[in-house]
């Protein structure tokens, strides 16, 4: 397994890393976008098939940490960035009748598959899709009462520049959730991970979508993404305060947490 100690991706220097690959970090973008084009129609298999249904308990398990407010007498604004095919929106919208729900993110090909599956929901009226890069947010200051990120971040070039726009649009007050593939801590779990991992996704890739490289990609991304406590770091240094975690199925996943005070 490849360690925490590698190179960051999203730094500020010119290099990014695209899976196992160092790249130039504006060549990164692109590269991305063209591995979402290619999986948009059949993400939401493929998340079920890759993890076994766990992505749905853990987003749950999301959700439930953010805790939106059932009703309420205001609009209660959420931005969901990197929110493609509308997972994360679905569940807010139906737990929070309050809720007012932007679904923003880069890819249009992930935004389309959103608004088609969200066109006869009861609850479509509250959930915009817009296409929006998650490093300059087209969204005034201080506006949003939670902003959510959900297998996403680790796609994004310059994660610390993410991160401080997600700290701008924030009211005070408001809070910053990120949902992300992370580090194993359980001794054997680690194993049979990489072997399900380097092995068996991409071959389910290959088979469903007719493509394994975006699911090699995908693969390698989650390696080189910084451990809990680097990205614990990296949220403290946006800006952000009380900023804590939790663990999924040993690490496989973990939630992190952050305020703006």
């Amino acid at each position: 397994m490849a360690t925490t100690d590698e190179a960051m991706p999203g730094g500020d220097g010119e290099a990014a890393s695209f899976g196992f690959r160092d790249i130039p970090l504006q060549d990164k973008q692109g590269l991305v976008d063209d591995v979402f084009d290619r999986v948009a129609n059949r993400y939401d298999l493929m998340n079920d098939l890759m993890s076994g249904g766990l992505h749905r308990v853990w987003k749950g398990a999301f959700v439930s940490w953010l805790s939106p407010p059932r009703t309420g007498s205001r609009a209660w604004r959420v931005l969901d960035l990197a929110g493609g095919t509308g997972d994360i929106a679905l569940r807010i919208a139906r737990r929070s009748e309050s809720a007012r729900i932007v679904v923003g993110d880069i890819n249009a090909s992930m935004l389309e598959e959103g608004r088609r599956r969200f066109a006869d929901r009861p609850f479509a009226d509250r959930v915009d899709f817009r296409e929006m890069n998650a490093e300059a947010l087209p969204e005034p200051d201080g506006v949003y009462d939670a902003v959510t990120i959900a297998f996403g971040i680790r796609n994004v070039p310059r994660i610390g520049k993410a991160l401080a726009e997600a700290h701008r649009v924030l009211k005070p007050g408001g809070r910053f959730m990120c949902l992300e593939f992370s580090t194993v801590d359980v001794a054997g779990l680690d194993r049979l991970y990489d072997l399900v991992s380097f092995q068996v996704i991409p071959r389910i890739g290959g088979l469903v979508v007719g493509d394994a490289e975006p699911y090699s990609y995908l693969v390698e991304s989650i390696r080189r993404f910084p451990n809990q406590a680097r990205f614990g770091a990296m949220i403290e240094d946006a800006g952000f305060a009380r900023v804590t975690w939790r663990n999924l199925t040993g690490g496989v996943a973990a939630i992190h947490s952050g305020w703006k005070v």
